[in-house]
């Protein structure tokens, strides 16, 4: 979960002291004091007016801002990854595994996104990819344009389905 902070968010609402604190004329009092009973401590206890509850609901950006095309490819080409492997080093003893690797693919991205439209709609919502090309994506070192930003995204899934391709390439030619 992440907040977005800015310098602006954090001088909102921080505190700010107008005077520095006072020094205390017997620092070793504060240190020296008895605590009280617990009779004393009952005695001069106050319940308060009214109780306060606290408003412990956030809305957090759980988008990422990244279009959810973007969440759609990198599943197919983790998917594209285990059909090639599953297709080109076809055996028996495979098929368990990689229904098992699939089925953890699609649930790795899937109860996320089922997790964002559970309870009350956010007021946050992922761009569009018109709107990542056009505007790009902020983030901790500053702006990223559109396509470096989906090139970050996509570069390690087109690897992967790369390397797949690669391993039946190596497995074709020592068979052979």
């Amino acid at each position: 979960m992440s907040e977005r902070l800015n310098s602006a968010a954090v001088a909102e609402k921080a505190i700010v002291h107008a005077e520095l604190p006072r020094a205390r004329a017997a620092g070793h009092a504060l240190f020296e004091r008895s605590e009280p009973t617990l009779a004393e401590a009952i005695a001069t206890y106050r319940a308060p007016d009214a109780v306060e509850t606290a408003n412990i609901r956030q809305d957090v950006d759980r988008t990422f801002e990244m279009p959810s095309v973007l969440y759609g490819a990198t599943v197919a080409l983790y998917l594209g990854f285990i059909a090639i492997l599953g297709v080109g080093l076809s055996t028996p003893e495979l098929a368990i595994p990689m229904a098992i690797f699939a089925i953890f693919i699609v649930g790795l991205f899937g109860a996320p996104a089922l997790w964002l439209g559970l309870g009350r709609k956010p007021e946050a919502k992922a761009k569009s990819f018109g709107e990542l090309m056009r505007g790009g994506i902020q983030t901790h070192t500053g702006l990223l344009a559109g396509r470096d930003a989906v090139a970050q995204m996509m570069v390690l899934p087109v690897l992967i389905v790369l390397w797949g391709c690669t391993v039946l390439v190596i497995a074709g030619v020592v068979s052979a």
